[in-house]
């Protein structure tokens, strides 16, 4: 491992690694900063790219760039003009557009953009340190282990998807289902293609992925059209003095600590980071009553928490080739194009590739900052742009990187059925999420569990209760986690729909 390490901080620092980053970095600012652009309808029209380059060095961080930018960019129409960029800017509404009315948008924008690449780049740190002995761990797993982690990360997905549980379980099953579709793993034999010889191999991820998350936002952006007259606040007001950002240093470990916890966990993602930072602020300062009002350290809580989710989510992803949320999904079909497969023997095989990715991930953070101070002028006008002249283009981006993936066209029938999927779910109020972690995590889960039996034989039980301890205990604690977090989860979405009812009035 040490001997990987040594040869990833090598090639990590590649000139044209950081020009790729920086790219990505800005091409993400510019996705989160438009209004009902989400990051993962960004990162699904643009991972085409990734795999074109043909280097996993310049690829994967360009797309990493893409999520960090993005991520942050999302606070820019939150606290200019009230619309979140993306859901994790949900929580920065709050302070954030206040501020922007007391004609402070320049502090709100500069502490949201310095309180996310310090809460960035200690993640990042923290994802590199923990990816080792993790790695070590999950080296000794076989394939009951592995199923049963999976079993459990399914369960934790459902649970924690946005609205009821019933709805998660819904798009799981069926993203399970649909993983199901092509060659039997253990006989070879066809099912669900109903004839389609195009279906033996089972749908491709990046088809699936573009239609699921770019085509809902663009019939999104063409049903709710321009918004003509909007008034968009300027950039304006004193820069952030130091007094002001120390005040908040607490706030933003805090944050950063409670941020990488959430990402480790698959399936809660940065919406949840950012409500329970922006909580956690409130309910340790000494002035409650002024958060809501156009408070600096509500922007910075709930912006620090956000990004802090970034980098642990790609522990669960590289160690066991488990997604954290929607992104890392498509970092994982971005991964299988560039012949790498996430799971426990990748920093084996790969090392160097791994931990250069990580360590110009850690790196990427310098180019966070100097590109985000020097482009939030810019990106402050950005949300005027007309969704007009966005549409052809990401309509262009998305059918194009669906094809160029394997220039097969059976792929541009893939993305517009799952398109419709996406649309149908989307105003059925349904997160498409779990029906991703289910096609990606269900294929998986049959090959191990199917292992799992063979090796089994005919004596389950002295199997269970003698050879597979860490099995068996993963399976027990999986209902009691289910039900525990599940209850958390609703009570918290409680909370936070008394809380918008609350800033509505």
């Amino acid at each position: 491992m040490l001997e990987s390490l040594l040869a990833g901080v090598e090639v990590a620092l590649r000139v044209d690694t950081f020009v790729w980053i920086s790219g990505g970095l800005l091409l993400g600012m510019l996705m989160g900063a438009l209004p009902g652009f989400t990051t993962s309808m960004g990162m699904s029209v643009l991972v085409p790219i990734s795999f074109l380059v043909g280097d996993p060095l310049i690829g994967i961080p360009f797309l990493i760039g893409v999520y960090k930018g993005g991520i942050y960019g999302g606070s820019v129409p939150a606290i200019l003009i009230s619309m979140p960029g993306t859901g994790a800017s949900i929580a920065t509404v709050f302070d954030g557009h206040e501020l922007t009315k007391q004609g402070k948008s320049r502090k709100a924008l500069e502490m949201s953009l310095f309180a996310s690449a310090i809460s960035d780049f200690f993640s990042d740190i923290f994802t590199l340190v923990m990816i080792i002995p993790v790695a070590a761990v999950v080296l000794g797993f076989g394939p009951p282990e592995i199923a049963a982690v999976m079993f459990l990360s399914l369960v934790v997905i459902a649970v924690t998807a946005t609205g009821p549980v019933i709805k998660g379980l819904i798009m799981l099953g069926l993203g399970v289902w649909v993983g199901f579709v092509g060659a039997d793993p253990f006989s070879a034999m066809a099912r669900y293609t109903f004839g389609t010889a195009e279906l033996y191999d089972g749908f491709h991820l990046i088809p699936m992925l573009i239609g699921l998350f770019a085509l809902p936002e663009i019939f999104n952006a063409v049903k709710e059209g321009d918004t003509p007259g909007a008034r968009v606040a300027s950039f304006v007001g004193e820069r952030l003095r130091m007094a002001e950002f120390r005040k908040s240093i607490r706030t933003i470990v805090r944050s950063t600590v409670l941020g990488s916890s959430i990402g480790i966990v698959p399936g809660l993602g940065q919406p949840i980071a950012a409500m329970m930072g922006y909580i956690a602020a409130k309910n340790s300062s000494s002035h409650p009553e002024t958060y809501g009002k156009g408070e600096l350290d509500g922007v910075a809580g709930a912006e620090a928490a956000n990004n802090a989710v970034n980098g642990p989510t790609m522990v669960p992803l590289l160690t066991l080739g488990i997604p954290g949320d929607a992104v890392t999904a498509l970092l994982l079909g971005a991964f299988m194009m560039q012949g790498l497969r996430p799971g426990p023997t990748l920093l084996s095989s790969s090392g160097d590739i791994v931990f250069g990715i990580l360590i110009a991930m850690v790196l990427a953070n310098a180019l966070f900052v100097v590109i985000g101070y020097l482009t939030i002028p810019f990106f402050a006008r950005v949300v005027t742009i007309k969704k007009s002249l966005l549409i052809p283009v990401t309509i262009m981006l998305a059918f194009a990187g669906t094809y160029l993936a394997r220039a097969n066209p059976f792929d541009i029938v893939t993305l517009i059925g799952f398109g419709l999927i996406g649309i149908a779910a989307r105003e059925a109020k349904f997160d498409v999420a779990p029906m991703v972690m289910g096609f990606i995590l269900g294929r998986e889960l049959e090959y191990t569990f199917g292992q799992t039996l063979a090796l089994a034989g005919d004596n389950w039980v002295r199997f269970a209760l003698t050879e597979r301890l860490g099995m068996t205990a993963v399976l027990v604690a999986t209902p009691i986690i289910g039900i525990l977090l599940g209850r958390r989860m609703h009570r918290f979405r409680v909370r936070a729909l008394e809380r918008e009812r609350i800033e509505a009035a």
